[in-house]
């Protein structure tokens, strides 16, 4: 019996050791070595600052930006309080914030239908991608606010549209932050 404790005991260190923290350490150190950007969260830098990651939505508010899809994650695009908002579809409180989007939305562009994305939140809340319907129905509101072309503007998009990932994964989609980057120095 005595020796089934110890090697229990054994058995459980060792383990641990291996699986807790050595394999964790050596995938980290593998990632890092083979893709180090990806590893250190896909950081965009400007003059030397970091502005962001690729990977997380930011606000955008100003019209002369694309905006992100809505947010349910904290105070708005909050990585630290990632999620969606849990609320049913019958909801009156996500119909109503739905309804209201879609109201804004169309006052902005009347006569094209919304697209899904522009009202509705990820299940992160943080999603730093829109479909490219979505950055094309915002193209009207960027070009009138920087004085730029409509065409100009999608020739922007166009050039950030990103494929399915092998020809058959996921949806094409934008990056926002991507595109609002290269906005300003069209702007420039």
């Amino acid at each position: 019996m005595h020796s089934v404790w110890r090697t229990s005991i054994r058995f459980t260190i060792v383990t641990t050791v291996l699986l807790g923290l050595g394999y964790p350490l050596l995938v980290t150190g593998v990632a890092g070595v083979l893709f180090p950007r990806k590893a250190a969260g896909s950081l965009i830098l400007k003059d030397g600052q970091v502005i962001g990651s690729e990977l997380l939505a930011q606000s955008f508010t100003s019209d002369k930006y694309f905006h992100p899809r809505p947010s349910a994650a904290g105070n708005g695009y909050d990585a630290t309080s990632s999620g969606g908002s849990n609320l049913a579809q019958s909801n009156k409180i996500l119909v109503d914030r739905i309804q209201s989007s879609i109201d804004k939305l169309t006052q902005e562009n009347s006569g094209k239908a919304v697209p899904i994305d522009l009202v509705t939140t990820s299940g992160s809340g943080l999603d730093p991608d829109i479909t490219p319907d979505a950055a094309y129905f915002q193209a009207p509101r960027v070009a009138k606010a920087r004085g730029i072309s409509e065409e100009r503007i999608r020739q922007l998009i166009e050039q950030h549209i990103t494929a399915r990932q092998f020809g058959f994964l996921g949806e094409p989609r934008v990056n926002v932050l991507n595109l609002n980057l290269d906005l300003d120095k069209v702007g420039q």
